[in-house]
């Protein structure tokens, strides 16, 4: 029998270590995808930790029923090697992407295509075995999604950092107003969110960031302005040349600092959607947050309907891609420490 080789959480806290183990056989309608890239995710770091901050010292203990060694990783792309008895023959030897934010197919949640939000969700690399590895062993064939004549790199970033980035998006596409739109934090998925916001919106893309070297990049990849949240009175100059802040505001870091900052840059009448999953608390005095008339929405990730749109739009060549790096898949671990450290400029794609 074929071996799969993985990059392992054998103990939370602790760096992968490479695990050696019989491929698993599709069942059903499960299919086994041979691994060609997965992206480095921040949410892959807070799994390795074990908890998510909660802020005050609080934390969220995130390994109840995992079962270690685990394998972590959700942006995957790569090629179908076998499938299940009751999955389609033809799959096999396709180029495929696999959405990840696999839910239970019984709950209303699920039945109402929001996989997303199911509370007995199956998603890849976060409880169940995901893509640092060889191979991954994918529920069933409609999670699969065509992404010729994309780069495959591409397409395996367009499962978390591109799915979460439009999804976060689309909840400002209706509002009434859309004078400007400030985008905070360019990481991996805030880079993202720059090219699609391109793509989705007529007026100008505000970034801002602490990194110089994000800030420039993004500058060079279209944005019209970009402000560091640290220089002093920079609010202050942000709501004159913003004419009294942003109309929409999507918060790519989400932890304390940021969101004081969206809050302190919004419009009267804007919207803030919080993306990112840095941690901490967050308060609002309620006074300002009606004085101000601001909408504050939490989005995780897209569903699959939604990656299906991303995946449509960049296949026709309406969207950028974005600035990414291969490493070799062995290496994850090194890049999980670059990426702690505030090292990364853009995605991590990792390669076997």
């Amino acid at each position: 029998m074929a071996r799969m080789v993985r990059q392992s959480l054998v103990k939370f806290d602790a760096p992968l270590c490479e695990t050696i183990v019989d491929t698993p056989q599709p069942q059903g309608r499960e299919v086994l995808v041979r691994i060609e890239r997965c992206g480095l995710c921040h949410s892959d770091l807070h799994i390795q930790d074990g908890y998510a901050d909660l802020g005050g010292g609080k934390k969220l203990d995130t390994t109840r029923g995992m079962t270690l060694p685990f394998t972590l990783g959700h942006e995957i792309a790569g090629v179908v090697d076998e499938v299940g008895p009751d999955a389609p023959k033809d799959l096999i030897g396709t180029k495929k992407a696999v959405f990840p934010w696999i839910g239970c197919g019984q709950c209303r949640d699920c039945l109402a295509g929001d996989e997303n939000l199911c509370v007995k969700q199956r998603f890849l690399g976060v409880s169940i075995d995901g893509g640092f590895a060889t191979h991954v062993l994918v529920p069933d064939a409609k999670y699969l999604l065509d992404y010729d004549p994309l780069p495959v790199n591409q397409a395996a970033t367009l499962m978390c950092s591109g799915v979460t980035a439009y999804g976060a998006l689309k909840r400002l596409v209706d509002r009434p107003r859309q004078r400007n739109l400030l985008l905070i934090g360019l990481g991996g998925v805030g880079m993202m969110g720059l090219s699609f916001a391109q793509a989705m919106f007529k007026q100008p893309i505000t970034v801002a960031d602490l990194s110089p070297a994000a800030r420039e990049t993004a500058l060079k990849n279209g944005a019209a302005a970009a402000y560091d949240p640290a220089e002093p009175d920079v609010v202050k100059r942000m709501l004159k040349e913003s004419d009294g802040g942003f109309d929409g505001v999507v918060d790519f870091a989400g932890n304390e600092k940021s969101m004081a900052f969206a809050v302190s840059t919004v419009a009267r009448g804007g919207k803030i959607v919080v993306s990112g999953l840095m941690g901490g608390q967050f308060t609002l005095p309620m006074v300002q947050w009606v004085y101000k008339r601001m909408t504050i929405e939490g989005f995780m990730v897209g569903t699959l309907a939604e990656g299906q749109e991303l995946m449509a739009l960049a296949r026709a060549g309406k969207i950028k891609p974005t600035l990414m790096k291969e490493e070799p898949m062995a290496d994850v671990q090194k890049w999980i420490d670059e990426l702690r450290a505030g090292k990364v400029v853009g995605r991590i794609v990792l390669k076997n």
